[in-house]
């Protein structure tokens, strides 16, 4: 048998039971409104399968993550990047012996809320929504899984367990603005709802709640790299100039001299996401021996987070961001089709909120009679759950000329 690395002696590999820092299942807070518990599954797995079976998961098949969904059928899309968040949070979470089904949920769900065209759509709904409150995918999600699915025959929403909405309420840390808070209407919008079933925004997240959320930085720093490689929008050579990475191709090189491009992509990847995971997984190990926190609870009143990166690795994880920003994100090509399309969902909003009954019938009745920031909120509440594909159709239904997003 393998024996662990060394500094890996103490983590789980799922043969040992939870921590007792871990969320049990079986102590759930239960949901907002009461169900009778399942005889085959715990109520995180439960909220897993829902998650999957939902409507707001297919759409994600058709989001952007960066390039809009149909450039290509091998860039990543919103769907593959959430699973691939969903198997970093899984190994984070099992090595500190936390509640994997908890953590799957979480990351499954945490980009219900994004807009088609992703950032782009967020930023073209934020500002038209700017008088009524803004928009924040984050909380689009807690919107969805609590309000927006309509499958239920009880209740509309998944009626997910408590810790599984506080991790998703939760994906950035605690939400009660301190002064530099810029997000004070957020934290109103999200009230709304944490008057009825109560998520304590002003703690930490737990432990599974943490390690999803981390994983989403270390999937798409990693994964977008490999999206850009392979537009030819970045190129080895560039990474090269990022000390961080230029190591890990150094070490490729000399294991495997003559390696082709794609391949030399692909060893770069599996390295970067191997060691961003092993440092998160020796700093939380480091600050759970330090904190010793006795339960779920303790975890959250820490007063910090618990599941993060070590100095060093938040540096490198600075400078690859730094990297993306500058050669990816705001590359010409990139930005030109992201104008287009903040162009498309600002017409749309416009439009709709002209005449609500542009919309579908019952997103129309919806919104007839009511005040306008409800009226307001159910165009934003669509256009946030269309996927690209869908706005596209419904901007050629409605304009004339619909630009090419390619």
């Amino acid at each position: 048998m393998n024996r662990p690395s060394e500094g890996f002696d103490q983590i789980g590999f799922g043969y040992r039971p939870r921590a007792r820092h871990a969320c049990d299942p079986a102590a759930s807070r239960g949901r907002e409104y009461a169900e009778p518990e399942s005889p085959t599954r715990t109520a995180f797995q439960r909220d897993r399968d829902r998650i999957i079976h939902s409507t707001a998961f297919r759409r994600l098949k058709h989001k952007t993550q960066v390039f809009v969904a149909h450039e290509s059928d091998h860039y990543r899309t919103r769907l593959t990047h959430t699973i691939e968040v969903a198997q970093i949070a899984r190994a984070i979470t099992r090595a500190l012996r936390g509640d994997e089904d908890l953590a799957e949920a979480i990351a499954l769900a945490h980009d219900f809320g994004h807009t088609p065209f992703g950032h782009a759509g967020e930023r073209a709904l934020d500002r038209k929504l700017q008088p009524w409150g803004g928009f924040d995918h984050n909380l689009q999600t807690l919107r969805v899984v609590t309000s927006l699915e309509h499958r239920y025959a009880e209740f509309d929403g998944l009626n997910l367990s408590w810790e599984t909405l506080e991790g998703l309420v939760k994906h950035n840390g605690p939400i009660v603005p301190n002064e530099a808070d810029t997000k004070a209407d957020d934290v109103r919008r999200a009230g709304t709802f944490d008057s009825r079933f109560s998520l304590g925004p002003s703690t930490y997240g737990s432990l599974e709640a943490q390690a999803a959320a981390i994983a989403d930085d270390i999937a798409y720093d990693s994964h977008d790299i490999d999206d850009g490689l392979r537009a030819g929008l970045l190129t080895l050579q560039m990474l090269e100039t990022v000390p961080y990475p230029a190591t890990i191709l150094a070490v490729v090189g000399r294991k495997y001299p003559g390696l082709d491009a794609g391949r030399t992509a692909h060893e770069y990847m599996r390295r970067q996401i191997t060691a961003m995971v092993e440092d998160v997984i020796r700093q939380s190990t480091e600050r759970l021996t330090r904190l010793n926190p006795g339960s779920a609870d303790e975890v959250r009143r820490a007063g910090c987070p618990i599941v993060v990166f070590s100095d060093e690795m938040k540096r490198v994880e600075r400078e690859i961001k730094t990297f993306l920003w500058t050669n990816f994100y705001r590359h010409r090509k990139v930005m030109a089709v992201m104008d287009q399309a903040e162009t498309v969902v600002e017409q749309l909003f416009d439009a709709y909120a002209a005449d609500p009954s542009l919309m579908p019938g019952e997103w129309a009745a919806d919104s007839a009679d009511r005040g306008e920031m409800d009226t307001m909120w159910t165009i934003a509440d669509f256009l946030a759950g269309m996927t690209d594909t869908f706005a596209l159709d419904e901007h050629r239904r409605l304009f004339d000329r619909t630009p090419d997003l390619r």
